[in-house]
């Protein structure tokens, strides 16, 4: 039953959300290049001296030198002016690294203003619940995972109750953690989708163990008196279902693949993986795996998918339709199951690129989806509708999502993208950056456009540098991984190269803190660019971003929150 809703907390306003996002744009207009260079093209584009007027040991010395606080005197008002002292008007490089730091973390979230903080979420929420009793995730996930299902399934829990409803849909649930500790800890009925057979095959595995020590647990959190209440017999039932679905388009997630839309507002999506998971006090799981003989989703697949659009997870069969060509039984199959939708929550923990944008549109588009908690990651995944025009054939994109962003053609490009995953609060704390490996594939580089004349290539060197002993046994692997014939070049002149380029890896180092300081202003913009879409919307009454996790122990922290109005609820 719903209980009586009390007063969320204050909410940003949209008119001051897109003020943000005007003047972190301004910013990033200008600081950008930087992150959009690629480390690998270092040497080759000559980044240093295109992009930074300092010498690289000034821009070490000043990154490394404590900021002043943000408060009073030290306050700096970031308009055009300021701008103009950060980066050189005519030459547009950097030549004030410190104000540079400055403005940077000026429009990181802890300073931009934006953000609610989870206290307030949670004391709002709270009602009359009971807090649960606790049940120790460590024994069954590491740490970091640990913190992150703890510290989700508490909110979602409670947005769950507020919202009155029992039904949770986890996408992109992986190997099943939070979907499993919502059931068990909150007793949520839970459904996980996901893209990954290993993942299934995990999320299967995982469940098995949980039932055999589910005793376990609920002896050491609850005590003796409560147990006795597990002494039946636990049931478990696995069905696996096979499909065939449309293959992965390039700039498509593992997760997630964008093909069309439904009444204009949301993208059809296909799972490689769909893993099917309904845990209760039984911790019943249905696992539905993406196979090549048959031609439509099994009547459990149907009811789960059923809060997702009609159209949102297109099935295929070789034997009975052209890929492309939806099976019309299928599709109506689909329809039916919609009908019978019921209330839920969606949820999803670190969702990779488009997924995360999409399960927001998911969300407002649906009806029966009151409120909806993600944290995406994997921004280098997202799709872009100003990166690349001539590839411009979808409807749907990962970013940008507001109508600001799509009115200014705002586009980051990929690198800006993965530079935002990394992770300023780790480096802060003392984990360094991997500079002598990021070095050894720069130098790579210049060989391999110098001697071999090779600027593209659909290879990659991939993880050698762990498995080389020197800087020439790098190259020498590296060429073979690259089909490169490594005869050409003796030892002595693999070795030049290095002690041509070794007294500028300072550079290099530089060059790598200024885009670790900068990669929270990049997230910032992804994630004011789904708060802001999410408040053009006329039926969400709450959003907002709320710092979930330690960002030490988990970077990507922050969640975009949204509750439907009371009408639709």
């Amino acid at each position: 039953m719903r209980r009586t809703r009390g007063a969320l907390p204050a909410q940003l306003p949209a008119a001051e959300a897109e003020e943000a996002l005007r003047r972190l744009t301004r910013f990033l207009a200008r600081a950008l290049p930087l992150c959009r260079a690629h480390t690998t093209e270092f040497y080759v584009r000559g980044l240093w001296e295109q992009l930074v007027a300092a010498r690289p040991e000034v821009v070490l010395q000043a990154l490394r030198r404590p900021l002043p606080e943000a408060s009073g005197s030290a306050a700096v008002l970031w308009d055009d002016d300021t701008f103009s002292d950060v980066f050189c008007e005519n030459s547009k490089k950097l030549i004030n690294v410190h104000l540079f730091a400055l403005a940077a973390r000026h429009y990181s979230l802890p300073n931009l203003g934006v953000c609610t903080p989870l206290e307030d979420i949670l004391e709002a929420l709270r009602g009359d619940s009971q807090g649960a009793s606790g049940i120790k995730t460590d024994e069954f996930m590491n740490n970091k995972k640990s913190h992150e299902v703890q510290a989700m399934s508490e909110l979602v829990d409670k947005i769950a109750k507020y919202c009155g409803v029992e039904q949770v849909i986890d996408i992109g649930s992986g190997k099943g953690y939070l979907s499993s500790f919502l059931s068990m800890q909150y007793n949520l009925k839970v459904y996980g989708i996901d893209s990954s057979k290993t993942n299934t095959n995990g999320a299967h595995e995982r469940n098995r163990k949980l039932k055999k020590h589910w005793k376990t647990y609920q002896s050491r959190a609850r005590g003796g008196s409560e147990t006795q209440r597990l002494e039946k017999p636990m049931k478990s039932e696995v069905k696996c279902k096979a499909i065939n679905e449309k293959p992965l388009s390039n700039n498509s997630s593992l997760q997630s693949q964008e093909l069309g839309n439904t009444q204009g507002l949301v993208p059809s999506c296909v799972f490689t993986e769909v893993a099917i998971s309904e845990t209760s006090k039984q911790t019943e799981i249905n696992l539905a795996q993406a196979q090549s003989d048959e031609s439509k989703l099994s009547e459990e697949a149907l009811a789960i998918l059923s809060v997702l659009p009609a159209d949102a997870v297109e099935v295929f069969s070789s034997s009975h339709c052209n890929y492309g060509e939806i099976c019309e039984e299928g599709k109506a199959q689909r329809k039916m199951a919609f009908i019978k939708a019921k209330d839920c929550i969606m949820v999803g923990l670190h969702t990779c690129g488009d997924l995360a944008a999409n399960t927001l549109r998911i969300f407002t588009a649906k009806p029966e989806i009151k409120a909806v908690c993600s944290v995406g990651c994997c921004y280098h995944l997202l799709s872009e509708q100003y990166e690349n025009q001539e590839d411009c054939t979808e409807e749907m994109w990962g970013f940008p999502m507001c109508q600001y962003l799509k009115d200014e053609g705002w586009c980051c490009g990929r690198n800006a993208r993965m530079s935002a995953c990394l992770a300023l609060e780790r480096v802060a704390v003392g984990q360094m950056l991997p500079t002598e490996s990021l070095f050894y594939r720069a130098v790579l580089q210049v060989i391999v456009e110098e001697t071999y004349g090779v600027t593209k290539s659909d290879r990659h060197v991939g993880k050698i540098f762990s498995k080389s002993s020197s800087f020439l046994d790098y190259v020498r692997k590296s060429l073979k991984k690259l089909e490169l014939d490594d005869s050409k070049l003796p030892d002595s002149c693999i070795m030049d190269y290095y002690e041509k380029y070794k007294h500028r890896m300072n550079e290099l180092e530089a060059f790598n803190m200024l885009k670790v300081v900068l990669a929270p202003c990049v997230e910032v913009l992804i994630l004011l660019d789904r708060l802001c879409y999410l408040k053009e919307q006329n039926n969400i009454a709450w959003s907002g971003l709320v710092k979930l996790f330690d960002p030490v122990k988990s970077p990507r922290c922050y969640a975009v929150i949204a509750l439907k109005k009371q009408s639709c609820l």
